[in-house]
């Protein structure tokens, strides 16, 4: 038996389990915990990387791409391009790719180095000799190069807005049950007249050299098929045919089977090109 629990003093309080479990309330001067614990000044051996802040609001493809964009979010004419203020934009906007990106700023060097010889070019008083050379306006090839790229551009923005598979849609997939109903081929006549040479070639081989007249009834024969086909629901069709009895015989037996296929009494059927032949009674509706 187990010993009782003495019953509270009195004048002790018991504690409040909601308050035990309940989080400590936050504190206002803290700026942030660090395992439950409010830390109320930063850090002194915290290091925070230049670029761990960085927003990024427009992303430029390459330096065509920043020139088209200056020109046309300021309503330039592309073909009168005003090339003071272009290339003071286009300088603060590479200072700003050197402070945090040296290799990415190469490229965009090589544009800028471009539009102050432009701009240098159409200060200086050229002649009519170098005029000429040049093609006029010293502008053109950058402009040639603007207006290629902005097709190119919008060429590719029409070509992502088409459906993509994987992307925009999914192909469906159905399965369709088959019939279990075997359907059988049709039997060529080349395949019936090999058929036919087999069994020719073998009765041959089998002949006998004896002369003698005998009496053969077509209706017999196709009459003994019938009664052969009664008993088994598929017959090979080399088996229809008594090899024993000479060449006569599977002659005679051949034009029955070719006459009940006529009367539609029998069905010559192949389960596949170049498979064995096969006979069987027709199936008359009921």
């Amino acid at each position: 038996m187990l010993p009782e629990e003495p019953a509270d003093a009195p004048g002790t309080a018991v504690p409040d389990v909601a308050a035990v479990i309940a989080p400590p309330a936050p504190d206002p001067l803290a700026i942030a915990r660090l395992y439950g614990e409010p830390m109320l000044r930063m850090p002194t051996d915290l290091y925070i990387p230049p670029d761990a802040l960085e927003i990024f609001l427009e992303a430029f493809e390459g330096p065509l791409d920043l020139l088209l964009y200056l020109i046309r979010k300021q309503n330039f004419n592309i073909l009168d391009i005003p090339m003071a203020q272009v290339t003071l934009q286009y300088l603060k906007y590479v200072d700003q790719i050197r402070v945090r990106n040296l290799e990415l700023a190469a490229e965009y060097l090589l544009m800028a180095a471009m539009l102050i010889e432009i701009k240098s070019r159409m200060l200086l008083p050229s002649r009519k000799s170098e005029v000429e050379e040049d093609g006029g306006d010293p502008r053109a090839e950058l402009v040639r190069r603007l207006l290629e790229y902005e097709q190119i551009k919008l060429a590719a923005y029409e070509l992502n807005t088409i459906p993509q598979f994987e992307r925009d849609f999914v192909r469906t997939q159905i399965f369709i049950e088959q019939s279990l109903t075997p359907t059988w081929p049709e039997v060529e006549p080349v395949d019936l007249q090999q058929a036919w040479l087999d069994v020719l070639k073998r009765a041959k081989l089998t002949q006998h050299h004896r002369i003698s007249r005998q009496e053969l009834s077509v209706r017999e024969h196709m009459t003994a098929i019938l009664r052969r086909l009664q008993s088994t629901r598929f017959v090979e069709f080399g088996e229809l045919f008594d090899i024993a009895g000479g060449v006569p015989v599977v002659v005679v037996n051949f034009v029955a089977l070719l006459e009940l296929a006529k009367e539609t009494l029998i069905e010559i059927t192949q389960a596949e090109p170049f498979a064995p032949i096969y006979v069987r009674l027709a199936y008359s509706p009921a």
